[in-house]
């Protein structure tokens, strides 16, 4: 698909035989953007310029009106776990009277009567995102806001962080196995988020970093300096901002714990290079480009698990200074230099082969490969003529081998596109002798997020193809320790080790909240880090038990009779009123009695009767009743 020049015409070219023919259809609006179906091949979402959003269930022959007035950006497609509704469209819309909205509908049926409002009222402009199972809306109220989120598209529920943040901006960084990564700027903070991970729900956030750095794109947008490593679920690498001075952080089990990199021993000639923790350590830029033809600061691959490549430096903090290339083959515990300057570097054949090509303003004709996860680098020509690069792309697909560079011979010379393809380099495809097992640990420590994985790698004298990636050969889970515990909600770690109640949290409110006949969740300080898989050992002592909500006394009662009077003589009928106030479950509570000859003992048996149904013990005394809380 091709899109014309708008300032010529509004039109697209399709093409069904890989570009030899092409055929025109005009478009009544102006292309935008273009959102496509992640499974759909053939469904896509059109953005206009003048702000409505089209469907086309046609590779774009045709379209349909879907909205009006959406907001740039914020528009989605349903993409949940369970694979329902994958025709659903989630929209931010503005009304009339120019309040924001977030409306669902089908992508071929929007119209008034077949769209949902699953949030009741109106949002902030601009606040509406999907992301897999959660969908996430903020609200001003009171000059503060206030974030909502829904899980597998349940009723909204307002997100809970400790007591004393008090959040201006927020950024949902991640939202892989059923829990949140969030970065919260308080009221404090100008150029440091700090970051919080939930339970499942996304409701409860408990601290898991401070003060990590933060920085503007060039449109503006908010970039935050935590990088998630592809293939390896729960590791994540930030830069955190100590005293005026950024470094670099690494965690295996999705935040609980955090550790500096530690520098490689020697540089590229082989001199030692003295740099000792927690004085001096490794720091890498985490940025991540937004161009796909260009290479940020770091790249990993899910089909090359233990296999990261940075730019960075060695000192006491990160610095624009000195820059250099890194790379890591088992999974952060150990680094190598690879490059004194920054070179863009391509993943090909499930990173069985690496690709890095020098950043430079120069025209270029050799790239680098290496073979053996970047221990070693041999220098190809891949060009005639000298080239300025403006971009790679490696071509999509498990066992591609072929990468495609454009730029320009001159300032003046048309584009030009060079398509390399490896696979001459290659005479046979590997085989199992080929492989040998990789564990992956952490400084030794084998079990990561309560279980140990071995990874099947090429060897790296080996020189073969590996093609279509096996994936992780084995797993087995650990027994859990308190390592495999985070701090639940309302809990701070402390300088023992233990999980203690915060000073603003009392864990006996929750067991307040709940109604007689109920349950709740009794918490024992520690949560289970989400998608751990460790069993037995401490799980049973550690893992909050489910108990019925405490009965609780009855509030407001109340005794009158209908004249108003406390004394009747006898033989005459009585009215008496009785009224009860249950606080929190259930609304003030009337209850009418009318007697004849009634004696007062039985009166009191009968109040005895509604306090014990109420959840509350009683008894008589000669003075009356007396209430046990």
């Amino acid at each position: 698909m091709l899109l014309t020049d708008p300032e010529v015409e509004s039109s697209l070219l399709i093409s069904s035989d890989e570009g030899a023919t092409y055929q025109k259809y005009r478009l009544n609006f102006y292309i935008h953007s273009l959102l496509f179906h992640p499974k759909q091949e053939d469904w896509i979402l059109a953005y206009s310029q003048d702000q409505k959003l089209f469907s086309s269930v046609e590779f774009g022959r045709r379209w349909l009106l879907l909205h009006e007035g959406v907001t740039p950006n914020r528009f989605y497609w349903s993409m949940m776990g369970n694979g329902r509704d994958p025709d659903l469209v989630h929209l931010e819309a503005r009304t009339v009277d120019g309040y924001a909205q977030y409306i669902t509908c089908k992508m071929q049926n929007c119209s008034e009567a077949t769209r949902s409002k699953p949030f009741p009222g109106y949002i902030d402009h601009n606040s509406l995102i999907v992301q897999g199972d959660y969908v996430f809306v903020q609200l001003t109220s009171g000059g503060r806001p206030h974030y909502y989120v829904s899980y597998r598209r349940s009723p909204f529920a307002q997100m809970k962080l400790p007591k004393y943040s008090l959040p201006k901006d927020m950024h949902v960084i991640s939202t892989d196995e059923n829990q949140v990564f969030a970065a919260v700027q308080e009221w404090n903070q100008n150029d440091t988020y700090n970051l919080y991970i939930s339970d499942t729900r996304g409701i409860y956030f408990t601290l898991a970093l401070e003060n990590v750095k933060s920085s503007q794109g060039l449109e503006g947008n908010v970039m935050i300096d935590l990088y998630e490593v592809a293939g390896i679920k729960g590791m994540f690498l930030a830069n955190k901002k100590i005293d005026n001075q950024v470094k670099t952080f690494i965690t295996y089990n999705k935040g609980r714990d955090w550790s500096l990199l530690q520098a490689p021993h020697t540089d590229l000639r082989g001199n030692p290079i003295h740099c000792l923790l927690p004085y001096c350590s490794l720091h890498l830029h985490l940025k991540v480009s937004d161009n796909p033809y260009t290479s940020g600061n770091i790249a990993s691959r899910d089909t090359a698990p233990s296999i990261i490549v940075a730019s960075g430096n060695i000192g006491t903090e990160l610095s624009d200074n000195d820059i250099s290339m890194f790379v890591t083959s088992d999974a952060g515990n150990t680094w190598r230099q690879i490059f004194e300057e920054e070179h863009s570097v391509l993943y090909l054949d499930q990173g069985g082969v690496l690709v890095a090509m020098k950043h430079t303003s120069l025209p270029i004709r050799h790239l680098w490969l290496s073979f053996d996860e970047g221990r070693s680098w041999s220098k190809y020509s891949f060009t005639s003529l000298p080239l300025f690069v403006d971009g790679v792309l490696g071509e999509p697909g498990e066992e591609t081998l072929i990468m495609t560079v454009f730029g320009h011979f001159s300032h003046r010379s048309e584009w030009q596109l060079v398509k390399v393809d490896y696979k001459s380099i290659f005479d046979r495809r590997c085989a199992e002798e080929d492989y040998r097992p990789w564990q992956l640990h952490s400084q030794g420590e084998a079990c990561i997020m309560g279980a140990k994985r071995i990874y099947r790698k090429r060897k790296s004298e080996k020189k073969c193809m590996q093609g279509k990636y096996a994936g992780a050969m084995t797993w087995e889970p650990c027994l859990c320790t308190e390592a495999d515990f985070d701090c639940d909600y309302g809990y701070e770690r402390h300088s023992n080790g233990q999980c203690l109640p915060a000073f603003w949290y009392n864990p006996s409110s929750v067991s307040k909240d709940c109604s007689l006949g109920q349950s709740y969740l009794n918490s024992t300080g520690y949560r289970k880090v989400v998608s751990n898989n460790c069993t037995g050992g401490v799980r049973e002592r550690l893992t909050a038990k489910a108990q019925q909500c405490p009965g609780r006394a009855p509030q407001g009662l109340r005794v009158l009779t209908a004249d108003g009077r406390l004394t009747a003589g006898q033989g005459h009928n009585v009215t008496f009123l009785l009224q009860l106030d249950e606080v929190r479950a259930s609304p003030a509570l009337e209850l009418l009695f009318e007697m004849q000859n009634v004696n007062p003992p039985l009166l009191l048996q009968i109040i005895i009767i509604i306090l014990k149904f109420r959840g509350s013990q009683a008894k008589i005394s000669k003075f009356g009743i007396t209430v046990l809380y």
